[in-house]
């Protein structure tokens, strides 16, 4: 079998090839297609134009600051999301707010931060990222001091409903950025990247916050976040770019039993960064037109500081209602379905372990205060950092690897394997968590399975959200609305069942239960690597008609 490489511009889409199959590696060197200037054999997906305001063709600083800023505003976010994990007990006789309601505050919070989006992801692809993220920052600077405030279930309830809706833009934006600024050969570097902060954040609040609690007072967990999102604000309104770019061509999609020939090799310059091979490539009889056509007028000027600064991104075509729309009919897509429920599921893992870590740690044996169980979040923040390294820069090298065994093809299911890791940990983490707590085993042995609970929950969020933009890239944005929603549905669910599923099992038959029901669906995993690639094929014919159409309005990104 060969594997041709099509390029797609100009509103030609060929219906034929399966999204996500993607010709990765020129083992030859003959194809047709620019290629990454450090690795000479490694295909650029997706291939950028001539217009150097193209954030593909960005410099790497420039790259770099705009990686930044997406990264703050997901660190500070995430810690404002996480003040209350270590510091529940106490918040709760501060606030007059019984435990039971505190975890159920969160989980109408995980609600809205998936189904904000509904209204975010449309917002920002319509008027710019830039604006989404100042508005969002500005909004859950003011909702978070009101955090003290908040006393009585009800208005707990609504200060959490507020949080989730204007915090919302972390689920998904970031993904987005990232997707709009690098290559598939990079990009789950880069996603690792964004799990870590995701994820470290959220275990890094409950460090600081226990210490704040305990030297301060519980009103200043509120305000310190606060004042860092606050600064991340001013932050990101002076060095935060936009990042929204309508393209007119889509990646370069293998296509299977393809006959190909190359008619011409011809090396072009277009700057340090990329360089274009070839200028003809003929599939079947006809001439496609190649990789590095401009998709604006040459010799575009490079926008001034001043413009970069600007709030309103240009005009569209107005669909958000449309966007929205589609993001629940992606529902029905079977790839799209399973990256949110596996994401969903590696979430639960989190929110199970914080919505118990407070009460077993705080509780006899152990009687931790606030700000040592905030300590033990650092055994989840090393959990952290070697997830992101391991499914980031190691699973880009993994699925080269992969693709150059299977004759330069990447199929977005080769990435899944990783997975066969955390479907051992999650068990195994979750059996010394509940059971050692029910049997008084060492405070090193729960902190130990902290971190390797954290371990895994790293790996479904960089792993779950790479395999959906490696298969959907071009509808990325609002697919990832419908994964997040899928995946923050399943979170509020377990927001109100794990309190009583604890009280009425006891730690060691709850823990034991959810260990194994975690093996089975981590499991899953396993039918999407055999099958993954028949489904996709599935909705072939729907996703190039979906392309079409934005292309046709000029809403590719």
């Amino acid at each position: 079998m060969s594997a041709t490489v099509a390029v797609q511009s100009h509103g030609e889409i060929d219906e034929s090839l399966i999204p996500g199959t993607v010709h990765l590696v020129d083992l030859q060197h003959t194809l047709a297609a620019q290629h990454a200037a450090n690795q000479k054999d490694i295909v650029l997906v997706p291939t950028p134009s001539s217009d150097p305001e193209d954030p593909l063709n960005w410099s790497p600083k420039r790259k770099y600051l705009a990686l930044a800023c997406a990264l703050l505003y997901t660190w500070f976010n995430g810690i404002a999301l996480s003040v209350v994990y270590s510091v529940i007990v106490p918040l709760s006789s501060a606030l007059s707010v019984t435990v039971a309601d505190l975890n159920a505050g969160t989980g109408y919070m995980f609600l809205l931060l998936g189904y904000g989006l509904l209204f975010w992801q449309p917002f920002a692809l319509q008027y710019g990222k830039r604006l989404t993220y100042l508005v969002s920052l500005a909004a859950l600077t003011a909702v978070t001091v009101w955090g003290p405030y908040a006393r009585g279930n009800g208005q707990w309830i609504a200060k959490s409903i507020l949080t989730g809706f204007f915090a919302a833009p972390i689920e998904a934006l970031p993904e987005t950025t990232i997707a709009d600024l690098f290559f598939a050969h990079e990009r789950g570097t880069y996603l690792g990247w964004y799990a870590w902060t995701l994820a470290g954040s959220n275990f890094f609040a409950p460090v600081i916050c226990g210490f704040i609690n305990d030297g301060v007072g519980y009103r200043w967990v509120f305000y310190i976040p606060a004042i860092f999102c606050a600064v991340t604000f001013v932050f990101l309104f002076f060095f935060m770019e936009e990042t929204n770019y309508d393209r007119k061509t889509v990646g370069i999609v293998a296509a299977a039993e393809s006959r190909s020939s190359v008619e011409k090799e011809a090396a072009v310059g277009a700057g340090e960064e990329k360089k274009v091979l070839n200028n003809g490539l003929e599939l079947g009889g006809r001439l496609v037109v190649p990789a590095g056509v401009a998709t604006s007028p040459a010799g575009t000027p490079a926008k001034t500081f001043w413009q970069k600064l600007s709030l309103i991104d240009k005009p569209r075509p107005f669909m958000m209602h449309y966007r929205a729309w589609q993001s629940l009919k992606l529902l029905s897509w079977p790839v799209v379905f399973y990256s949110g429920f596996s994401y969903g599921t590696y979430l639960i893992y989190f929110n199970i372990l914080n919505a118990t870590a407070s009460l077993i740690l705080s509780g006899a044996p152990y009687n931790f205060q606030p700000a040592t169980v905030g300590l033990a979040y650092i055994s989840c923040l090393i959990g952290v950092t070697a997830a992101s390294a391991f499914t980031g820069v190691f699973s880009d090298r993994f699925i080269i690897r992969l693709a150059r065994k299977n004759n330069g093809v990447s199929e977005p299911e080769h990435r899944l394997w990783l997975f066969s890791i955390s479907t051992i940990v999650i068990p195994a983490s979750f059996i010394l968590w509940g059971v050692g707590a029910a049997h008084s085993v060492h405070w090193f042995g729960l902190v130990f399975a902290m971190g390797t609970t954290a371990f895994a929950n790293t790996m479904g969020i960089t792993l779950s959200v790479a395999y959906l933009i490696d298969t959907y890239r071009d509808i990325s944005g609002d697919a990832l609305t419908t994964c997040i929603i899928i995946r923050n549905t399943m979170s509020f669910a377990i927001g109100y069942g794990i309190t009583p599923w604890v009280e009425d099992l006891g730690y060691q038959n709850c823990f034991i239960s959810a260990a194994f029901v975690g093996l089975a669906i981590c499991s899953v995993f396993l039918v999407m690597v055999r099958w993954g690639k028949t489904l996709r094929e599935q909705k072939r014919v729907q996703y190039w008609r979906e392309v079409k159409k934005r292309m046709d309005a000029g809403l590719v990104h």
